[in-house]
């Protein structure tokens, strides 16, 4: 399974692909994968997160290596949403004046950022 992601191009490299799998974040069927090498076959659906969405994926084909992006695109069908919802960003607000902020200017700007992120 991990060999399988990271052929797919899902993961930079095997052990962020087992880390993912060890850590509880990916569902073969529905059931919790607990080893990095559990078998997936044709027909399967993964879940997993990767970033801050979450990818539902249906195997259409087992690779042989890593080749190319397009390569690795044929061996998956995408079942998630196809252009999910982008969050406006509002503008950090800037403090006037040209010195350095104060303490509580900071703690300010720190969760106007988390905010924004969130």
């Amino acid at each position: 399974m991990d060999k399988w992601l990271w052929q797919a191009r899902f993961f930079k490299s095997r052990g962020l692909a087992a880390s993912c799998a060890i850590g509880g974040h990916l569902r073969i069927n529905g059931r919790h994968a607990t080893k990095a090498a559990s078998a997936v076959g044709l027909g399967d659906v993964l879940t997993f997160t990767q970033g801050d969405t979450v990818r539902v994926i249906r195997i259409t084909a087992l690779g042989t290596r890593r080749g190319p992006a397009p390569e690795a695109q044929g061996l998956y069908e995408d079942l998630g949403p196809k252009d999910p919802p982008k969050k406006p960003v509002p503008p950090i607000a800037r403090i006037e004046g040209n010195s350095r902020p104060t303490k509580r200017d900071r703690r300010k700007l720190d969760l106007d950022r988390r905010g924004a992120l969130e």
